[in-house]
């Protein structure tokens, strides 16, 4: 049965492909963007029940970033990254849970994870944090940030062997850089700079990487639903993927339309050029083989966590192998399609042209890096010892 948001995502798609053009010129979300997003629920897909989510399958969650990203790839991209953000909350001190969200469930949490900074003890049970982290996506429209750091050791250095730690900071504790975003694509995701100087953050507003990753920190507070048992690895790659894919859907539908209609130089209508229907069709079923696969792939985890059970690192290594390849085979095709678009796909005025510098970018995210992801499941299927620093994201 579709999601209730799914279904909302799909009907409200036109009205968010026609605020793409805007979103990419004013180099963030709209706030007319934001207002449809809130009004779809698509934030509150993986936020836990009693603070106004849906607690829903990581599945309804993919297919409402893909429809979205569908009709405006920034949208939908800032609905893969800032709605697993939720997820995690649920994780964490159920008092950080009421701040954010005790009187106003649609309040939204930007991110970027990468420690950028040290996070420096204090004998007060917090911590001093100062720093500059790049790649916010949707900060504009977000009221708090998720930021990476590094645990330090009371004297500014981090501690030794490292611990990542994830801190949340109110919007007045950090500054957003608005010249920092000015990019080839994905440019309406606001992903600017933030900066904090100095900024004090108290012990239950943090939690430690591995044990998100670990699945620890849902039990610590109560947490017993299957999805806030996933692992980070699985979770945090699903929206940023679905979106990539979604974007590819759309480049197909875009592509489709044009060539119902269009005369190649040759005179030739290309309904009837039988190599550009075949490059079509070819495109059409890499696109969907990509939905399925990533869709299969949370699902198969999802129901081995639901019956008690716990994914091996060979489990999760093979749904983070299919994953990246996903996102690699959908963009692939889309390239095979623009290619055969004609010259007018190049015009500025052609949605063509944004959807291919889109999800071209969507590939530049380190969760799509192909390398890492296939070595260490080459070493998983034949039985061999994974090198610890190979096994990032699962």
């Amino acid at each position: 049965m579709t999601h209730e948001v799914v279904k909302r995502s799909e009907e409200l798609g036109p009205e968010l492909a026609a605020l793409a053009e805007e979103n990419e010129r004013l180099g963030k979300l709209s706030d007319t963007t934001a207002d449809l997003l809130r009004q779809i629920g698509v934030m509150r897909l993986l936020q836990p029940t009693d603070f106004g989510g849906y607690a829903a399958h990581p599945r309804d969650f993919a297919e409402a970033v893909m429809a979205i990203a569908k009709h405006d790839p920034a949208a939908g991209w800032v609905s893969g990254v800032v709605g697993v953000h939720p997820w995690e909350l649920a994780q964490m001190d159920r008092k950080l849970q009421q701040e954010i969200w005790g009187e106003n469930p649609d309040t939204w949490v930007a991110s970027p994870y990468m420690p950028n900074g040290v996070a420096n003890p204090t004998d007060n049970d917090s911590y001093v944090l100062s720093g500059r982290w790049p790649f916010s996506s949707g900060a504009d429209h977000c009221q708090w940030d998720f930021l990476g750091a590094m645990k330090g050791d009371g004297t500014g250095k981090p501690i030794m062997p490292p611990e990542v730690m994830h801190v949340v900071l109110p919007r007045k504790d950090y500054t957003i850089i608005d010249d920092s975003w000015d990019v080839v694509g994905l440019s309406g995701t606001g992903s600017k700079d933030v900066v904090v100087d100095q900024a004090v953050i108290p012990d239950y507003r943090t939690v430690l990487q591995s044990d998100i990753a670990g699945g620890v920190a849902a039990a610590r507070v109560g947490r017993t639903d299957t999805l806030y048992k996933l692992s980070f690895g699985v979770m945090f790659p699903l929206g940023i993927t679905s979106a990539v894919i979604g974007a590819c859907e759309g480049a197909l539908a875009t592509h489709l339309e044009i060539q119902k209609t269009r005369v190649a130089v040759t005179g030739v209508q290309v309904k009837d050029d039988p190599y550009a229907l075949y490059a079509a069709g070819e495109a059409a079923s890499e696109i969907s083989a990509s939905r399925t696969q990533l869709i299969d792939g949370i699902s198969r985890l999802y129901d081995i966590v639901e019956s008690g059970g716990t994914p091996t690192t060979e489990d999760k290594s093979n749904q983070r192998r299919n994953q990246v390849r996903c996102a690699w085979r959908a963009v692939r095709a889309v390239d095979e399609i623009f290619t055969r678009s004609g010259g007018g796909a190049i015009r500025k005025n052609s949605p063509m042209q944004r959807y291919w510098r889109d999800v071209h970018v969507g590939l530049q995210h380190m969760i799509h890096v192909d390398g890492i992801a296939y070595h260490s499941n080459g070493l998983h299927m034949m039985g061999l010892e994974t090198p610890p620093g190979m096994l990032v994201m699962l």
